[in-house]
């Protein structure tokens, strides 16, 4: 005998399947909110990962930019340090400049020559005096030019102050030197290229090829002491075949 389903199956297949899409609605949902927290987890460890490089560099560059100031601050240092040894080695260098520059405008003012100003410019000295005559300020711009501390000298002022003569008659020193003058000379040092070459070869390294240095003499005798003895000569050589001397006397 057949049998007739009379139940609504097709209300059921259709509850079945509106059961089976919210399961995997559900499973779709829980999914995409794992794949979200995961994506979310990754990049927040990028983030911090990249935060926490920055901070570090951060720290690095304020380390450096200290250190940075620290050398320039030495730097700073060291040019001034540098200034003032040129300073100090300009100064040991023309030490003696003075002296020979002042004993060398004695040695070269000729008769009838007076300096009244003296100033120094760098290495300019402007010479302001008096003179008896044109003449003689050429001599004393020759002695200038040989002097060898002194050199290249150029004349500006030379002129005759009338003016000046007679207020100055009454010591004597207007009639006697009319003329007055101003030159300007330049400063030499002839013995700055022996200095600095005796500086560079106390500076050079020995040459370990250069020749031993001859021994020296042996020291001469004080007066009043005996000299040391020459050292005697050797003995000649007998010839072949001689028979040497008996050492005693026959009898």
């Amino acid at each position: 005998m057949a049998k007739i389903n009379l139940l609504p199956w097709r209300a059921e297949r259709r509850v079945q399947r509106q059961r089976e899409f919210y399961v995997m609605l559900g499973a779709a949902a829980i999914a995409g909110l794992l794949l979200s927290f995961l994506l979310w987890f990754h990049y927040d460890r990028q983030v911090s990962g990249q935060t926490e490089r920055n901070d570090f560099l951060k720290d690095e560059i304020a380390k450096v930019q200290a250190q940075n100031k620290e050398i320039e601050k030495l730097d700073e240092q060291k040019r001034r340090l540098l200034a003032r040894k040129e300073v100090i080695e300009k100064l040991q260098a023309n030490r003696s400049q003075m002296v020979h520059l002042f004993d060398s405008l004695v040695r070269t003012i000729p008769d009838g020559v007076m300096l009244a100003n003296i100033k120094q410019e760098g290495e300019v000295l402007t010479l302001q005096g008096r003179a008896q005559s044109n003449a003689r300020v050429s001599a004393y711009m020759r002695n200038l030019e040989t002097s060898g501390w002194m050199t290249k000298p150029e004349l500006s002022i030379i002129e005759a102050k009338p003016e000046e003569v007679k207020t100055l008659t009454n010591t004597g020193a207007g009639s006697a030197l009319p003329y007055v003058f101003t030159l300007q000379v330049r400063l030499a040092n002839p013995t700055a290229e022996q200095e600095a070459e005796s500086a560079a070869a106390g500076e050079a390294p020995a040459d370990p090829n250069a020749p031993a240095a001859a021994p020296a003499p042996a020291p001469a005798p004080l007066e009043g002491q005996p000299s040391a003895p020459a050292p005697a000569a050797p003995a000649p050589a007998a010839p072949a075949g001689a028979t040497p001397p008996a050492s005693g006397s026959n009898s």
